[in-house]
């Protein structure tokens, strides 16, 4: 007999834990079948099932832009794409990266960005190219020492060889303009290479609120084009005191596209300025013989004998006048000519062609330049601070060439152009003078011009009308 203690009777019959014991299993099994995916697969599908018809009309608008556009892509990725994020959504291993392809399909290509205080010499050390190799390339050839030349943001693009050597070395730029080196037996061969770019036609419309340039900036135009458009209709309008508030243009002119991008502007075809109520028009044309002027729509040159401004939005100062007195010699002094006051260094244009007579000091004038244009006409332009390259006495100009820039130099209270016109010796007011017409258009020519302009005038006309529609909107 042994002293153990009787054991307790169980809390649940057998046939209970028996029944227990298949429900835990079955469970167990149920879960092996059926993992948790599936039953969050299903809570979707269910949750999109008891949309109503209309939200599933309101889907598939909001999708089919989306749908349309993947259908209408253009890139080759277009499908691999797709299907890589399809994988990622059920597999947790991530796809290669797209640089690590590149580096397996060219090991040896490197590029690095120009920065701040960056050498040739420490972007080659950056990809690992010692120092002699710069030395080499640039000795190589003249026209490598380009690649010194370096601009922030330029990319270098290296090729080198599975040892390391370099082979090949090219850069862009300029939008246009690639400059490559390449190692030969004897070194490295240099080229250039220049891409020429669609050149299409443009149209900007603006209305002068404060200032001419102002107003050609909010219209999309360069300050070079504002330039051209003012130096184009200069024999009409003065620029520098006829502009005022109200006063409207209207320009076609090209552009330079790059892989559809705007890279730049080329010439004025057509412009119009409504300036004080009247309408000034000039078409560019392009004669037989390749010379190439500005027109009035009906064919008449706006090319004048002289222009009427020599310094392009200069503030007149003072006017002609028989008694003005000098701010200097505080004295009654007549004022043969006009000032145009604009800051030192403002480029001053010949008003005509013709040949200089002084290129020089001349008393209270200063740095002074007499033109003479034929033999009726003669300019002064006084108080320059200094001559353009290759104004000299005896030389040629031609009209709208630089001679100088203004200055202080003579009697003067400040930078400014003082500008005289004589006529058969006698001074005249050029802000009054009538200047000679330059010849119109050939009668052989006329109907080439018409069949040009018509239609760049028409084009201004047409954009000009949807504009103004738009704006009534």
């Amino acid at each position: 007999m042994t002293n153990e203690p009787p054991k307790a009777p169980p809390l649940y019959p057998k046939s209970h834990l028996l029944a227990a014991s298949g429900i835990a299993a079955l469970l167990s099994l149920a879960l092996l079948v059926f993992p948790s995916s599936e039953v969050e697969a299903k809570k979707t599908t269910l949750s999109l099932e008891l949309e109503s018809p209309a939200d599933q009309l309101k889907d598939e608008a909001r999708s089919a832009p989306l749908l349309q556009a993947e259908q209408n892509s253009d890139s080759p990725f277009a499908q691999i794409e797709d299907d890589e994020a399809e994988t990622a959504k059920t597999e947790t291993k991530p796809a290669p990266t797209p640089v690590a392809k590149q580096e397996d399909k060219a090991p040896g290509h490197r590029e690095v960005v120009v920065s701040r205080g960056d050498t040739l010499s420490t972007l080659f050390n950056k990809v690992g190219l010692p120092a002699n190799v710069v030395h080499d390339v640039l000795a190589s050839n003249k026209q490598a020492k380009q690649f010194s030349q370096l601009k922030h943001g330029q990319v270098l693009q290296f090729e080198l060889d599975k040892d390391g050597q370099l082979t090949s070395l090219h850069s862009k730029v300029s939008n246009l303009e690639t400059i490559r080196l390449t190692r030969t037996d004897k070194g490295f061969s240099f080229d250039r290479e220049v891409s020429k770019p669609v050149v299409r036609s443009a149209y900007a419309h603006g209305v002068i609120k404060s200032s001419l340039s102002a107003s050609a900036q909010r219209a999309g135009l360069s300050h070079s084009m504002t330039m051209d458009m003012a130096r184009i209709l200069g024999y009409d309008i003065d620029f520098a005191q006829d502009i005022r508030p109200g006063d409207e243009f209207d320009v076609v002119y090209e552009q330079k596209v790059m892989d559809g991008k705007v890279i730049g502007t080329g010439n004025i075809l057509s412009a119009r300025f409504t300036n004080r109520g009247k309408t000034y028009t000039a078409v560019r044309y392009t004669n037989k013989q390749g010379n190439t002027n500005y027109y009035t729509a009906d064919g008449n040159s706006l090319r004048k004998a002289f222009i009427r401004t020599p310094v392009d939005f200069a503030r007149i100062s003072s006017r002609f006048s028989a008694g003005r007195k000098h701010p200097i010699l505080n004295k009654i002094r007549a004022h043969k000519g006009v000032d145009y006051a604009a800051p030192r260094g403002t480029p001053i244009k010949a008003a005509g062609d013709g040949r200089i007579e002084l290129a020089g000091r001349r008393g209270g004038y200063g740095n002074t330049v007499i033109i003479a244009h034929g033999n009726s006409y003669k300019t002064l332009y006084g108080h320059m601070q200094g001559f353009a390259k290759g104004i000299k006495t005896g030389s040629s100009v031609k009209q709208g060439q630089v001679i100088g820039y203004i200055g202080t130099t003579g009697l003067s209270t400040g930078p400014h152009l003082h500008y005289e016109f004589q006529v058969n010796g006698v001074h005249v007011d050029p802000l009054s003078q009538k200047v000679p017409m330059a010849d119109p258009i050939a009668k052989s020519e006329r109907a080439r011009f018409n069949q040009q302009s018509q239609p760049l005038i028409a084009r201004m006309d047409q954009e000009k009308a949807t504009l103004l529609a738009a704006n009534k909107r």
